[in-house]
């Protein structure tokens, strides 16, 4: 898995021709739902879901891009619900990570994904709006992070304001069981195999060469972004020295919410937490 410079991201381009709905032509702005498959940098076809959200808005609204966990994809339960919270405060882009779904290519497992958000990302401000939020779960908490500082400079797959919920904030942790399961997962031929056909995850082989930018690395980065870290007390994965790492490397420009009760990523974010996330954006995203 490489760390290579991501470049800029290309166009998307058209699916196949079952997708249910076309691509939108380059510069209009369109306020009805789209689907069609992006191309990344490095050539990886992401399939893309675009949701205009409350009506009446002016297109420069805020649209949200959706990063989610490992082995979920923009059809997963857990995800709908997610944009069907996050459309009530703005427009709502989920898309499937590389080996996930319906994409193209191998999971990373947290590398070579940033290509598909900012891919995600551009697609998104084609539709006209002017603010975009980044929202990443698990692992795409530290996509979200690490594509932040990595396209910090770029006007079109860049970010407005970034929230991580459930992020790790440094790699190669086994200090809780599932966290051990999931290396299992990805480094052993029979965990992939486990991976490809029970959870619809397809896992590059190859380890990281070079590693690439931690999360925590990638914090300070971000400024001055807005930039929210959400993590519950009862996440089973990662312990709280985790968003407390990444939120002491954030400085002022982070905050930090500690969830009471509150476990891992999608399937522990409640709908009262998903609308003040929606509420902090709107007031936040420039």
């Amino acid at each position: 898995m490489s760390n290579r410079p991501p470049g800029h991201v290309a166009r998307s381009t058209r699916g196949p021709a079952n997708r249910p709905h076309p691509e939108t032509p380059p510069g209009a702005p369109r306020r009805t739902p789209a689907r069609t498959f992006l191309r990344t940098a490095d050539g990886v076809l992401i399939d893309a879901v675009y949701e205009p959200g409350p009506t009446g808005r002016d297109p420069s609204d805020l649209v949200f891009v959706v990063a989610h966990g490992f082995t979920g994809d923009a059809d997963r339960p857990h995800v709908r619900r997610i944009a069907e919270a996050f459309a009530r405060h703005g427009a709502v882009v989920t898309f499937s990570f590389r080996g996930h779904g319906a994409s193209g290519g191998r999971s990373t497992v947290g590398d070579r994904e940033v290509l598909d958000l900012a891919a995600a990302v551009e697609w998104a401000r084609g539709f006209g709006h002017a603010r975009a939020v980044t929202v990443g779960f698990s692992m795409g908490g530290s996509v979200v992070l690490r594509h932040a500082a990595l396209y910090a400079a770029d006007d079109g797959a860049g970010t407005d304001a970034v929230v991580s919920v459930s992020s790790p904030a440094r790699w190669y942790y086994r200090g809780t069981a599932p966290m051990r399961r999931l290396h299992w997962l990805v480094m052993r031929p029979a965990g992939r195999l486990v991976g490809r056909y029970g959870m619809r995850t397809r896992i590059h082989h190859r380890d990281w060469d070079p590693v690439p930018l931690s999360p925590v690395e990638a914090v300070p980065r971000i400024a001055p972004r807005p930039l929210l870290v959400v993590h519950g007390d009862r996440d089973g994965y990662f312990p709280l020295d985790h968003p407390r790492m990444l939120a002491e490397a954030a400085g002022d420009h982070g905050e930090l919410w500690l969830e009471p009760g509150m476990g891992h990523a999608e399937n522990a974010s409640d709908e009262a937490l998903l609308h003040r996330i929606g509420d902090w954006a709107v007031a936040r995203a420039g």
